[in-house]
């Protein structure tokens, strides 16, 4: 096992990390807890050491099933991380009850590595109101939280913020080789080694999607290294970079379990050809988007409330990934029907205002055409 030494906290964590916020399931879903717990076991027997929860995984049945499956081993023996549900927070008193009732759930006395959950902007400057960083720093003091970092999500002016705030212990930050750019990643990633804080990598695989690429896109893969996995070339590609201390895999079978722990296991950084490879392959799915838009929203509002940009993005990733389930909840859950392309009726005032000239009315019919047919194939 490739193990990380975060030499400003004194430890060494297994690159790998057990992200547990996609466990196997039962039909009624529920967490498969034997299954869960045979994973968790593999794992750790293999050498993987940082186990990585939060309070509302698994309808906050997540912690109690690390609590009960971790609770057989020396509790030295491996690192746990979860996370403080910053939403539910309006007191001081709201931080250290909730801690109380995540550490009774994770059957232990003490967190190793504690986040303030999914912070941005607004969030954080509640959390300054609210006073939590002085209670989170105090339950530090007595020693229920080991090291005191955040996950992220929201803009570089909000990351640069948070993290010039205080020293933090650590960071968690999305990363992977199709979100280095697009979601300013990497800057995110370069902010946080000039600081001097360790970063732990949530969506390597981008919630799977990178796992499972189309034909065409594996074959350049495949010219590289005909027996390594989409997954392993993802994973890979993260952990090349020296400010990453832990790499979270959100497992959800056994065989993903094996694919990763064989990835780390004997790890190998990308040599520079390898890293030419991803580049080529990130090139080809990026020129298999249906048009330019930018998000930039100047053709936001819609009279008729058609999420433009949004059905653009959908559309978009469907052909990137030749995967339905890489843009589902977006199209499904976010938008909704209510903000879908079919809800055009073609007045032509986004057109007017659009810095890309793009055909917008029609392209709208293509992505609701496109998006419905992916829909049906995909059940």
């Amino acid at each position: 096992m490739e193990y990380r030494s975060m030499s400003k906290l004194g430890i060494k964590t297994s690159l790998l990390g057990f992200g547990c916020m996609r466990f196997p399931t039962t039909p009624d879903g529920k967490i498969d807890e034997p299954e869960a717990e045979r994973m968790l076991d593999k794992a750790y027997a293999t050498g993987v050491n940082y186990f990585d929860t939060a309070y509302p995984y698994h309808n906050g049945e997540s912690e109690l099933v690390v609590g009960r499956a971790m609770k057989k081993y020396d509790r030295s023996s491996f690192y746990l991380a979860t996370k403080l549900p910053v939403w539910l927070v309006k007191t001081p008193e709201d931080v250290s009850r909730l801690l109380n009732e995540q550490l009774e759930k994770l059957q232990t006395d003490y967190v190793d590595f504690y986040l303030m959950h999914a912070m941005g902007h607004d969030r954080w400057e509640e959390m300054l109101k609210v006073g939590a960083i002085e209670e989170l720093e105090k339950l530090q003091a007595e020693g229920k939280i080991k090291h005191l970092g955040f996950s992220f999500h929201d803009s570089v002016d909000a990351f640069k913020e948070i993290i010039n705030y205080r020293d933090w212990d650590f960071c968690q930050i999305q990363l992977n080789y199709m979100d280095a750019d697009e979601q300013s990643a990497l800057e995110l990633y370069k902010i946080a080694e000039e600081k001097n804080v360790p970063l732990v990598i949530m969506e390597p695989i981008k919630g799977g999607t990178l796992a499972k690429l189309p034909d065409d896109i594996m074959d350049i893969f495949r010219k590289s290294d005909a027996n390594a996995t989409a997954s392993s070339f993802a994973l890979r590609w993260v952990g090349t970079l020296p400010n990453v201390y832990v790499i979270l895999s959100g497992m959800s079978s056994m065989e993903h379990v094996d694919d990763n722990l064989k990835t780390f296991v004997d790890f190998k950084p990308m040599d520079d050809q390898e890293l030419k490879v991803v580049e080529e392959v990130k090139k080809t799915i990026l020129s298999r988007t249906m048009n330019g838009c930018t998000g930039c929203r100047y053709c936001m509002p819609c009279p008729m409330g058609v999420d433009i940009p949004k059905s653009f993005s959908c559309w978009n990733k469907l052909h990137m990934y030749d995967n339905y389930y890489a843009v589902n909840w977006a199209w499904e859950t976010e938008m909704g029907e209510d903000h879908q392309p079919k809800k055009c009726v073609e007045c032509g005032k986004c057109e007017a205002a659009c810095p890309q000239k793009i055909a917008i009315r029609e392209d709208l019919k293509k992505a609701q055409k496109d998006m419905d047919e992916a829909k049906k194939n995909a059940k």
